[in-house]
């Protein structure tokens, strides 16, 4: 049951980053990777919530838990998109862009698993 979980999980993690990533662009424009920001931002924080969560109650089966983190997560988000997206800043000399693409990354998503672990931790 587990890999099926995975499976199912993990497609439904690629759609959901298809669609906010898109949206996204769609809202605030393409000056930095910002898709790839808000999708990373909203795993990191989902992935805090469902982590400790899962930890603190039997809400979700060990499986389900599986599903969730592995696919669901391994489908949403992702570190290369973030590191070729850096690069690609890099190689065109935006250097000021590529340095914030880096800074936000890196703070927003920890502040945000943060805050994920600490609202699990209040449920």
């Amino acid at each position: 049951m587990q890999i099926f979980y995975i499976g199912l999980f993990g497609a439904l993690g690629c759609l959901g980053r298809y669609f906010l990533s898109g949206w996204t662009y769609t809202l605030v424009g393409r000056g930095l990777p910002y898709g790839t920001l808000a999708v990373n931002v909203l795993g990191s924080f989902l992935l805090g919530l469902v982590m400790e969560g899962s930890l603190r109650s039997t809400l979700f089966s060990p499986g389900l838990r599986m599903g969730i983190t592995v696919g669901f997560m391994g489908g949403f988000t992702t570190f290369s998109t973030f590191s070729y997206e850096t690069v690609r800043l890099l190689e065109e000399g935006s250097l000021v862009q590529a340095g914030a693409n880096v800074l936000l990354n890196v703070t927003v998503c920890i502040v945000f698993a943060g805050l994920g672990i600490l609202l699990a931790r209040q449920l």
